[in-house]
């Protein structure tokens, strides 16, 4: 059974960092693309950023393009999202998701999942 779990998430500050982290387990995660998507209450489930299964590409939204980080590391079935230059903005709940994601689209995230960030002063 596929499971995805998300932490790290919590209250900032605009300007501030945080990393999230996202642990698989049930499905060969060394083989799969995954992505970050973010969603806001009331608004779409937005694509954030993926990564290839052997990290040699990653691509990001636009809207956070040089602020954000994605990272994997396959030995441990563990997915990151390293958070800088928070903005307002940038608050929601982030998911971790298999498989490729772009501004077009993205993978629903499974019930019960995702972290929340707030960004706030």
């Amino acid at each position: 059974q596929v499971q995805l779990a998300e932490s790290g998430g919590g209250l900032a500050q605009p300007g501030g960092s945080l990393r999230l982290s996202c642990a698989a387990s049930g499905f060969p995660f060394k083989h799969h693309a995954m992505s970050w998507a973010r969603q806001v209450p009331g608004k779409g489930l937005e694509w954030v950023s993926t990564i290839y299964d052997d990290s040699t590409k990653i691509f990001y939204a636009e809207s956070v393009k040089g602020r954000f980080a994605t990272s994997r590391d396959n030995a441990k079935n563990m997915l990151y999202l390293q958070m800088d230059s928070l903005k307002p903005e940038d608050s929601a709940v982030y998911y971790c998701v298999q498989g490729f994601g772009s501004p077009a689209g993205v993978n629903p995230p499974r019930e019960g999942q995702g972290t929340q960030v707030t960004v706030s002063s």
